[in-house]
């Protein structure tokens, strides 16, 4: 399982940073997901970051620079995407995404 160290370190400073404490991390998908109060919250995969979100927001989120559909089986996942570098590098972007997916988490039941 690969994952790039600096971003899962990012991702570690900005939970630090926000005060969240009920985190723990999982190797999953083939990278680090962090779990965040029992659900997978983001991962990180090689250097993308896939985060998980409100499905109906895909459409809008596929416009950002650096996104890339998620596809399983080949089948497009709504609510979820890989974060290519160029789309998180600059930490307003980094923000964004990790707050989607936080506030995501906030309102889904714990995972099964």
């Amino acid at each position: 399982m690969a994952y790039d160290i600096a971003v899962a370190d990012r991702l570690r400073n900005y939970f630090l940073e926000k005060k969240i404490t009920d985190i723990v991390e999982k190797k999953m998908f083939g990278g680090l997901a962090f779990m965040v109060n029992g659900k997978m919250c983001i991962n990180v995969s090689k250097d993308r970051l896939m985060c998980r979100f409100e499905h109906n927001l895909t459409e809008e989120l596929s416009k950002r620079i650096g996104y890339e559909a998620m596809v399983m089986k080949g089948r497009v996942l709504d609510g979820y995407c890989y974060v290519q570098p160029d789309g998180y590098d600059y930490d307003e972007d980094f923000e964004f995404w990790v707050d989607l997916c936080l506030a995501y988490n906030e309102t889904v039941r714990e995972d099964k």
